[in-house]
């Protein structure tokens, strides 16, 4: 199996370049309040931030971003390896179901819009599904997992800026200032700068550098700058112009690293990887046929149904999975989500859970589940889901604590359901952080019911909620 390379950015341009040279890198955002870390770092050195060289910006930077997510990820595997308890299989396609054995069903919890029919979950309710148990920890003994690494994930904080006339210049994120700046640019010369810092996660170790290009830009015209400003792209780019996009046509020419302008620089990031002790091809996840993928055509009409956008896959292991039940499940890794519960401080009982309401256009879009979804190369299930639901729901891992889990296993496709409580004297805050939810809140036990449920939260909770309380019956 590849090295699985995490990049701190959300940024196209350089998800693209690493996907265009064979690397599908896992996407999380770093959340960096990037003024108050130049602030930060330049007090630390005795000067303010104006005194910072373009050089020293985008490298602060780069660290920041990479260090947050390595933190972030520290975080979820340090609470996936205090995880307790026991973890049940249960196998419902090996179970007898009289009112249609010929079409078992799934209980596939999904990240992305697909037909109804397609996805639908299953109800399992009022069948005798056979179950194993195991201690948690027995099952994670010797199975791939972040702290089990031994080289990676590599995490890539990358940031880059503009330098002019001696001015430093980010995103303008106005049309005003992007005008501005344009006008300056026309048949100016400047240098693109981009920090890159690359932390390995098996050792901690870190490595930094940066790459510049030199731009001399052409005479273009008043017209050329509304036009291109209208097109909106030139208002969350470093320097207000990009090379891979509409403003490339008014570069005249380049000196120095052209994959460093896009944001990522390609040479410089394999260099960085050597020095980790990493071949820069054991990062290779992507073959040619992932890069041009061939159609799929309907069955009845013989036209070619479209190809999925490459913003609906972040990571290694988005996908769907075909499953010997006959429907598809979200994950080529499988899947996995957090039940969070709190206590009673003074009872001890299990008072309120997260629940997820689901995007309308998701799988059984409008009902509520819990946050959760595909398990990403090198990842446990367990990690997986924290990662899920710290992304999706703000569900701070650092702040809870694993006592259980149950895998639904379906042969070449399983989901897991981690059962979590919040530590005594911790208190989470969830919050919809994306578009996959319309609300995350805690609900009361004894509402849970009365919403309307994805189909497989329905089948289970009865289950669940016996278990949340028995586990808290004995914490």
């Amino acid at each position: 199996m590849s090295i699985p390379l995490i990049l701190a950015s959300q940024s196209r341009p350089r998800r693209d370049v690493l996907f265009s040279a064979g690397i599908c890198p896992t996407i999380r955002v770093s959340h960096v309040d990037e003024p108050a870390a130049l602030e930060r770092e330049a007090a630390a050195l005795g000067v303010t931030v104006n005194d910072l060289s373009v050089e020293q910006r985008v490298m602060i930077l780069a660290t920041a971003k990479a260090e947050a997510v390595h933190q972030a990820y520290r975080n979820i595997a340090d609470t996936a390896a205090h995880a307790r308890g026991e973890r049940v299989v249960g196998f419902p396609l090996r179970a007898a179901d009289d009112r249609d054995a010929s079409s078992a069903g799934t209980a596939a919890r999904t990240d992305s819009a697909q037909s109804a029919d397609e996805t639908k979950t299953r109800d399992f309710s009022g069948i005798a599904i056979p179950t194993v148990a195991e201690p948690i920890a027995d099952f994670v003994d010797g199975r791939p997992s972040l702290t089990r690494s031994k080289a990676g994930p590599l995490i890539l904080g990358c940031d880059s800026m503009f330098l002019l006339d001696g001015e430093c210049y980010g995103k303008p994120h106005s049309e005003e200032v992007a005008r501005e700046r344009l006008r300056a640019m026309r048949g100016a010369t400047g240098e693109l700068w981009t920090g890159h810092c690359l932390i390995d996660f098996a050792s901690g170790r870190m490595v930094r550098g940066a790459s510049k290009a030199t731009l001399h830009f052409c005479e273009y015209s008043d017209l050329d700058i509304e036009r291109y400003i209208a097109t909106g792209e030139p208002l969350e780019v470093a320097g207000s112009f990009t090379l891979e996009g509409f403003g490339g046509a008014f570069i005249d020419s380049i000196e120095g690293d052209p994959h460093g302008i896009i944001g990522l620089s390609l040479p410089l990031a394999r260099r960085l990887a050597a020095q980790l002790g990493v071949e820069w091809t054991d990062l290779w996840n992507v073959t040619r046929s992932d890069l041009a993928p061939d159609a799929e055509y309907d069955a009845k009409t013989g036209a070619a149904k479209p190809l999925p956008p490459k913003e609906n896959v972040h990571q290694p292991g988005d996908g769907w999975v075909d499953c010997a039940c006959g429907r598809k499940h979200w994950g080529t890794n499988g899947a996995s989500g957090v039940l969070l519960a709190r206590r009673s401080e003074t009872t001890g009982e299990v008072t309120h859970v997260v629940m997820q309401h689901r995007a309308v256009w998701s799988a059984e879009g409008g009902t509520w589940g819990i946050p959760g979804g595909a398990t990403a190369d090198g990842e446990s299930p367990i990690e997986g889901a924290l990662r899920e639901s710290y992304e999706e729901a703000n569900i701070t891992p650092e702040d809870i604590d694993v006592v259980g889990s149950y895998c639904e296993d379906h042969g070449p496709w399983s989901y897991t359901t981690v059962f979590a409580f919040e530590k005594p004297g911790h208190r989470v805050e969830p919050k919809a952080n994306d578009d996959e939810s319309m609300e995350i809140e805690w609900v009361p036990v004894d509402d849970v019911p009365n919403r309307k449920l994805l189909t497989a939260m329905r089948t289970d909770w009865p289950n669940f909620a016996a278990r949340l309380r028995a586990l808290a019956a004995v914490r």
